[in-house]
């Protein structure tokens, strides 16, 4: 099912999770004030739960590969 995230190098899944986990710097990640959202259950606007999206699936295939990684 996940064949083709392994044939995805590490460094390529790597910077962008970075990149997008931790954007923008200041005041604060989006990545993380959405997780502070949806656990505080405030997560309701399609913009917000979008922006989860979009700067959560990088970091989220990272965590399958390298558990994926630790299988094989």
């Amino acid at each position: 099912m996940f064949a083709w995230l392994d044939r995805i190098p590490l460094h390529m899944i790597v910077l962008p999770a970075l990149l997008l986990g931790f954007a923008p710097f200041v005041p604060e990640p989006h990545l993380w004030e959405k997780l502070k959202m949806l656990a505080a259950g405030s997560l309701t606007r399609p913009i917000d739960i979008f922006d989860l999206c979009m700067h959560g699936t990088p970091a989220l295939l990272l965590v399958i590969k390298l558990l994926r990684g630790e299988r094989g």
